[in-house]
């Protein structure tokens, strides 16, 4: 991949200048008075970014797996039973950590593209009592955008704790962890948090504090306990030093970077943007024939889009477009992943960028014998980035 690429898949994304030189300042020791100030403000920023006033934040050297497993292990233990709303291939990935941890999955699913009614959650959970439901925001597989909020009040009404994947959503989509009811969600920092890979973060809200401390049994990880890390965070907000297991230090500088980007820009402001450009992109999907996995607009993702091949073109349309300066990526669910392909439209996304890609993919699908006016998605995105930025879907 060329400097000059344009990065533009979903996750790890383009960094704005101010979180790449965060990440490469000198690394200093997780106890210097420096590295506690950072670290303390970042855990104080995560609760205004998940929007969990009375939640606590959690940061661990790892990813969104490690993100999934920490919320999963600290809920959830053996003989429980967990329903998971399953979106795509990340609810499946879900599943399989529940699973590993002893405890027994049922699944709501719907066609690919789709989302369960909520109704058809009340039903689901009308059959059987459950200790969790599991909802994945946005899922990176399929683009298809979650009802968090209708879903997460009706898991409530039957008394399940609510775990949200927001792994391709928070600091991109609009949450709000506390006022929607969301017990623990967590996300990575390479996707809408605007950070480098590998750092897992989560936070947990009351109810899913006391539900680790009612598990009859430790979680079998020490890595994963919970228990372990709250007097570390505590000591790091409180801005005392404090050892369980040693920090990413370069990597939470910048992340802290990251963070005080979203909150200058404001979580409301941020979320519009992310609407605003991909409006711009949908109007350029269907200024070029294509069509998107999800199949309603209401849940389709704002944080990426999954497009389908255009009619006689294959998996050759992703080189052909990082042969134009853009990278994209191929499709991820194991039914439909020859099908179609992924486009990331998060975090520091600007609209040139989102101009720069749809130019490339024109080009890409011209060389690949497509008839396909040129100019038409830029022009069709270029009336829609004209404009105000929308207030809501």
């Amino acid at each position: 991949m060329s400097e000059l690429d344009l990065l533009m898949i979903p996750g790890p994304i383009e960094l704005e200048p101010a979180v790449s030189r965060a990440l490469s300042q000198k690394t200093i020791s997780h106890l210097d008075p420096a590295f506690i100030e950072t670290f303390g403000a970042v855990l104080a920023q995560l609760r205004q970014i998940f929007g969990a006033p009375l939640g606590v934040p959690f940061v661990a050297a790892g990813g969104g797996t490690l993100a999934m497993e920490v919320a999963c292990a600290n809920v959830a233990q053996p003989g429980d039973s967990v329903l998971v709303i399953n979106t795509g291939y990340f609810c499946d990935r879900i599943a399989k950590v529940l699973e590993r941890l002893g405890v027994s999955v049922e699944h709501l699913r719907a066609a690919v593209g789709e989302a369960p009614e909520p109704a058809q959650l009340r039903q689901a959970l009308e059959s059987g009592a459950y200790k969790a439901v599991t909802i994945t925001h946005v899922d990176t597989s399929t683009g298809v955008r979650a009802p968090v909020r209708e879903y997460a009040a009706i898991a409530h009404e039957a008394g399940a704790l609510v775990i949200v994947d927001g792994v391709c959503s928070v600091g991109g989509e609009e949450f709000h962890q506390a006022s929607w009811g969301v017990d623990v969600a967590f996300t990575a920092s390479q996707k809408a948090l605007g950070a480098p890979p590998g750092l897992a973060v989560a936070c947990f809200g009351p109810k899913a504090i006391a539900a680790r401390r009612a598990l009859k049994r430790a979680p079998a990880s020490l890595y994963l306990d919970l228990e372990e890390w709250l007097p570390i965070f505590e000591a790091y907000e409180a801005r005392k030093s404090s050892y369980f297991a040693t920090p990413a230090v370069n990597l939470i500088t910048a992340l802290a970077a990251s963070t005080a980007l979203l909150l200058l820009e404001g979580m409301s402001a941020r979320a519009a943007r992310h609407r605003w450009i991909a409006h711009a992109f949908r109007a350029g999907w269907q200024a070029l024939g294509l069509h998107t996995l999800p199949i309603e607009p209401t849940h389709m993702a704002h944080t990426l889009s999954a497009i389908y091949y255009p009619k006689g073109i294959d998996a050759s349309l992703v080189a052909a477009v990082r042969e134009e300066g853009v990278v994209v990526a191929a499709g991820l669910h194991p039914d439909l992943k020859a099908t179609y392909f992924r486009v990331g439209h998060m975090g520091r996304i600007r609209p040139s960028d989102v101009l720069a890609t749809l130019g490339a993919i024109e080009r890409a699908m011209v060389r690949l014998g497509a008839s396909v006016e040129l100019g038409a998605a830029t022009s069709s995105a270029q009336r829609v980035l004209a404009g105000r930025m929308p207030h809501a879907d």
